[in-house]
This record gives C-alpha cells, sequence and structure tokens, in this order.
C-alpha cells in the first residue's frame, strides 16, 4: 500500500496490525552518457513498492533528491547538502513515529546517501536518548542498498562480470530500462569499460577523474531483460530481509 494514495482511516487499520513502514530514498544525478538523470530514485522506489506488494507493508512517498555534490559538474545533477538530507530524514521518521511507528526500513539507491542517513539515523536515535520531545522511544531504523545482497551481487557479475564497475553501471541501468523501456538509450561507449580512478572530493575534483560520469562501468551492456531479472532478485532478497526487520 502506497502512503500517498491511502486514507488516514487506513493507515490507522494497518497500524493495528504493523508499526513498520519501507522508505526508498534515491537520488537525481547524472548516470553516464546512457542512463537516466533519475536512476537512483526510480530503482529504489520501484523495489521498495515491489517489497510493499510481497508483504503487504506500507510504502512512504521517495526522498528523490539525496547527496549528490560529487556529481554536480554534469548538468541535470541536483543535490541536498548532508545537513540537509539529515533533517529531511528525521522529520520524515519523527513524523511517521508520532502516528506510532517504529520500524523504519529505508531502500536506497545511491552510495552517496549511506553516510549521510546513516548519520540521520544516529540524530534520531541521540533525540529519543536525550528525551528530547517529539520522538517515541523503541523506534529502529535500517538502511538496505538494493544492489547489496548476495542474490544481486551474483547475479551483476554473471551478466556483466567486471564491466559492471562502481557507478551508471550495467545492472541499474538495465533496472531503469526495464521499468521505463520507452526511456531506454541503447548505446557503444567508448573506451567499453570507464577508469576506475581513484578517490574524489567536489564536483570538479569527480569530473577531472571520470569524464563522462562513469565509473569503472560499460553501462552499454545495459538491457531490459537483465533489467527485469535483477529487479526480481533484489524484490526477493529485501522482501526476505524487510520481514525478518518487521517481525
Amino acid at each position: 500500500m502506497l502512503l500517498q494514495l491511502a486514507t488516514w482511516p487506513e493507515v490507522e487499520a494497518y497500524l493495528a496490525k504493523s508499526r513498520a513502514v519501507i522508505l526508498p530514498v534515491g537520488s537525481t544525478e547524472q548516470h553516464g552518457p546512457n542512463g537516466m538523470i533519475g536512476t537512483d530514485a526510480l530503482t529504489a522506489a520501484a523495489i521498495a513498492n515491489g517489497v510493499g506488494d510481497a508483504t503487504g507493508a506500507l510504502v512512504a512517498p521517495p526522498i528523490n533528491v539525496g547527496m549528490a555534490q560529487h556529481h554536480m559538474a554534469f548538468a541535470g545533477s541536483m543535490t541536498l547538502r548532508p545537513s540537509t538530507l539529515i533533517a529531511v530524514v528525521r522529520d520524515c521518521v519523527v513524523s511517521l513515529a508520532r502516528h506510532g511507528f517504529e520500524r523504519f526500513f529505508f531502500v536506497n539507491g545511491h552510495g552517496g546517501n549511506i553516510a549521510t542517513v546513516t548519520a540521520a539515523f544516529s540524530e534520531i536515535y541521540a533525540e529519543a536518548s536525550l528525551g528530547a520531545s517529539g520522538n517515541r522511544g523503541g523506534v529502529k531504523c535500517v538502511l538496505r542498498n538494493w544492489w547489496e545482497n548476495a542474490p544481486v551481487k551474483s547475479l551483476s557479475r554473471e551478466l556483466f562480470g567486471n564491466a559492471e564497475g562502481g557507478h551508471a553501471t550495467p545492472s541499474e541501468v538495465s533496472v531503469t530500462w526495464f521499468l521505463h523501456p520507452e526511456a531506454q538509450k541503447p548505446m557503444t561507449l567508448d573506451p567499453p569499460i570507464a577508469p576506475h580512478g581513484g578517490g574524489f572530493a567536489d564536483a570538479a575534483d569527480y569530473r577531472r577523474s571520470f569524464p563522462d560520469g562513469r565509473i569503472g562501468s560499460n553501462p552499454g551492456l545495459a538491457s531490459v531483460d537483465a533489467g527485469k531479472r535483477i529487479y526480481d532478485a533484489a524484490v526477493a532478497a529485501l522482501t526476505a530481509d524487510y520481514r525478518a526487520f518487521a517481525a
């Protein structure tokens, strides 16, 4: 059940049987020459909705803009400051906790969100521990990166090998093409596998190291069929994970 399509009596009835909720969090950022700018938000929302359908869980509206300052040298990218994303996550959790939700299962689509979202969890726990008003005791939050589980990792290796890379991966691009086949952009990329490079700091530093936005990947290998297989594997893995967490 999608929170934005529910009525308040339906949410009240849901709370009588479950105190858990799924929250998708993604990003709006470049994904190389043929990947959609909305990749991280689209994948997180779709996989979260798939877990919701499989479990009967309530799914909150996605947080579509994440912590992506390092992508800002590429047109169309958007970012929240880390402090802003911490405040957004905190306010979403505390708002729902006010109504009685206690278990918050975040489905994440963007690696750059990990440190900031987990810092937000620490802020929420500190607020509860210090007795601040507006929060409830017993709140627990987890962050699950949809691509970081054994079935998805194994399938990505099988399909793409060392061309998977670290950003603008053929796996994530494939999932978006499965979700939106009308927007797929098949393309031969040069070089086929982008440089892995090293670390990066700000947006200019990132673009110097990774001129077309990719990191060690070849999203030219993406396909709708691969996207469906990866989507199904991610939903199945996170469904089992959510059930254990909600219990």
